[in-house]
């Protein structure tokens, strides 16, 4: 066993670090089993010498059958990393060669199937300290993974994939023993059990989990002390909302700075509106390039809920830019559907496929374009020593607000904003000459919820129609193509094909979506699904012993564990989601089950929390909706509409809304119609005051702050 765990160890070492040569192959030379899939990331690896296979029962049988290892690489259309081990390793003959002779070689789109993903990920993560991708994984015939890493270079993989066939050849039984102590190990990971400790959560000390968390906050560019720098919304929503409710402002200025400073940055895009996946230094500056679905959706959420708190007109714009990138690049004019993302790389003039090549200038292409308002614009957006990233080219990025820089410049704020847009216009036009990134047009049911609250969110915070219309096409997208009758959903949509059992995410952020729309429309088909999805989670998904949602659905196949995701990331875990949704609707139908079984997961994950606060931030929402009062706000005659739309106006975030233009007898509506009036009813527990005919008054006697 020692000798086996020092190759493993000595071959990793040997491929640890990367290299971004370029290497081209004739397209087309060869063709694989991939050309039969839609995921547009297998089909960048179709073409392969490479003998790739999709994961699917066809494919595993045959390794079984046939006793061969599997090599099993993980990635995503988007990933940079991803496509450098493309050209220098999988289109390469030699590897291919060996790949093709000893192994069953088997592409994943991470996105497509996360649960996959989340094994193998778990594997790398216990073998070597560290995972991300690409992923790749050597297996087991039977897919107990027995050696994996991330990137590698050529004669590393070929190095690695020897000595492991090597060892399968003359000691199978060690990569036996190594396979079971690992599979043991991966499903260890995510245990949860049931904590039945009485715990009273509305005096639950935060103020000490705040204390601690705050050790790494970053006071001068905001975010965490430390690089690459990821945006984190779920935590800054929570650190808004506790800031607000506690009126720390201190908290606030820190949520604030890094809100501002990730808008001034090179991460966000600032002549085509957008975010990339993070930056790769401290202060925001330069981007990994590719543009993925859901971080997109969620800052727009964050910025539209800190507009409410805060009026700066930077976020306002920030969320203007962003869903015009998104309309303009990321969604199906036809059905409403969003697509997944861009890729970070994109071809130079020469040919070469370069990390963020669409999205910076040099000096000399800047003056070109911009002519004599190059001087002020290198001023604005810090073409100098700042701005400066390599090889003589730039990425865009303030150090400074509007107000400050006119006044500055003695330039009147209207005429400033004018020449602003001249040059998004001109850099846009300019850039669009270019090779643009690829897009990956398959579109995913989580993703898409997450973008369509993002929708509903921007249209409650500034009242843009067109933002509602765009939210109640894409709910509609997702009712008639991805939710079927018994209530279930397919997790994928391509090419007018739905395909892929859906996962606890694509029900959790779908039902979140769902309720928030209910929320704007009152109408009550959003509120129906979202229950009835959630009923069908609790059929298919939930563990009554440990009272959790497994991520995969009891009706798919049998993986090597079946996890439970539970931690946030930078997507809330599909467990703190559905927490979340379970708690509202247990107001909406006065449904015991539901808020027991929130309060029950808020405790499991409990101790946890506690130690690791900015992984369990989704959860810390649930946690102030016991901390304060929660107030059930609805409206009910001919102006609801109206009314539900003054509330909006204001950051309220520990109450929901219900509403109706006539008689209903829903729970929350039964009995509060009176012909002729638009009443707001605002009740806690059972218990409303008397009804009140203008939104102000309603808001005034929410108590938001605790």
């Amino acid at each position: 066993m020692r000798y086996l765990i020092l190759l493993l160890t000595t071959v990793f070492l040997l491929s640890s670090c990367k290299d971004s040569n370029q290497e081209t192959v004739e397209s087309h030379t060869y063709t694989n089993e991939l050309i039969n899939e839609t995921s547009p990331y297998l089909l960048q690896h179709a073409h392969n010498p490479v003998d790739w296979r999709g994961w699917n029962a066809a494919t595993l049988q045959k390794a079984k059958d046939e006793q061969k290892l599997m090599v099993i690489s993980i990635g995503y259309a988007a990933c940079h990393w991803c496509h450098v081990m493309e050209r220098e390793s999988f289109e390469d003959s030699l590897v291919a060669a060996t790949m093709n002779e000893h192994f069953i070689s088997v592409k994943v789109d991470r996105e497509e199937r996360p649960d996959v993903d989340q094994i193998y990920i778990n594997a790398v993560q216990l073998m070597t300290g560290s995972a991300g991708w690409p992923l790749n994984v050597i297996t087991l015939p039977d897919g107990r993974p027995v050696w994996g890493g991330t990137y590698f270079k050529k004669e590393a993989w070929i190095d690695a994939l020897t000595k492991i066939q090597e060892v399968y050849e003359r000691e199978p039984e060690k990569l036996e023993e190594y396979a079971a102590k690992l599979e043991e190990g991966i499903k260890s990971m995510d245990l949860i059990t049931l904590n039945t400790e009485a715990i009273d959560f509305s005096t639950y000390d935060t103020e000490s989990l705040l204390e601690n968390w705050g050790t790494t906050f970053d006071h001068r560019f905001g975010g965490y002390k430390r690089a690459p720098k990821f945006m984190m919304p779920n935590n800054y929503s929570y650190l808004l909302r506790h800031a607000v409710q506690h009126q720390d402002t201190t908290l606030l200025n820190y949520v604030t700075l890094t809100l501002d400073q990730i808008a001034f940055g090179g991460v966000y895009d600032h002549i085509g509106g957008g975010f990339a996946r993070y930056s790769v230094d401290e202060k925001w500056h330069v981007p990994h390039f590719e543009k993925m679905l859901y971080d997109n959706a969620q800052l727009v959420s964050l910025y539209s809920n800190a507009y409410l708190v805060t009026k700066n007109p930077l976020y306002k714009e920030v969320v203007t830019e962003t869903l015009t990138f998104i309309e303009r690049e990321m969604t199906q004019d036809s059905s409403g559907a969003f697509y997944s993302s861009l890729d970070a790389d994109s071809k130079t003039e020469t040919g070469e496929l370069e990390e963020g090549a669409y999205y910076i200038y040099t000096k000399e292409e800047l003056q070109e374009v911009l002519g004599e308002d190059f001087e002020l614009f290198s001023d604005y957006y810090n073409v100098n020593s700042f701005g400066k990233w390599e090889n003589g080219h730039y990425v865009l990025i303030k150090d400074k607000h509007d107000a400050d820089f006119v006044a500055e410049h003695n330039i009147e704020a209207e005429a400033f904003q004018k020449k602003k847009n001249t040059w998004q216009e001109q850099l846009l036009a300019y850039r669009n000459k270019r090779d643009r990134p690829r897009l990956d047009d398959k579109t995913l049911t989580s993703w898409n919820g997450l973008m369509l609250k993002g929708y509903v969110d921007a249209y409650k915070a500034f009242q843009n129609e067109s933002y509602l219309d765009t939210a109640l096409k894409n709910a509609h997208f997702i009712a008639d193509s991805q939710l079927q009758e018994s209530g279930a959903l397919w997790h994928s949509h391509k090419d007018g094909a739905s395909t892929i059992n859906g996962y606890l995410e694509d029900y959790a952020a779908v039902v979140e979506a769902y309720i928030s729309l209910y929320e704007v429309t009152m109408d009550m088909q959003w509120l129906q699904k979202s229950k009835k999805m959630t009923d069908y989670v609790f059929e298919h998904f939930f563990d009554k012993d440990k009272q959790m949602f497994y991520f995969t659905s009891k009706e798919d196949a049998a993986l090597m564990t079946r996890t439970i995701e539970y931690r946030d990331n930078v997507i809330p875990a599909s467990n703190s989601i559905m927490a979340n949704n379970l708690f509202q609707l247990s107001h909406y139908y006065d449904e015991p089950t539901y808020a027991t079984t929130a309060q029950q997961m808020l405790k499991n994950v409990e101790a946890e929390m506690a130690q690791y606060p900015s992984g369990f931030s989704n959860w810390m929402q649930l946690l102030a909706n016991y901390q304060t009062k929660y107030y059930e706000v609805v409206v009910v005659g001919p102006e609801a509409s109206e009314k539900i739309k003054e509330i909006n106006k204001t950051y309220i975030p520990n109450a929901l809304l219900a509403g109706s233009t006539e008689k209903s007898d829903a729970y929350l509506l039964e009995g509060r119609y009176v012909a002729g009036e638009t009443l707001i009813y605002v009740c806690v527990n059972n218990t409303c005051k008397l009804p009140v005919r203008d939104p102000k008054n309603a808001i005034e006697s929410i108590k938001i702050t605790k």
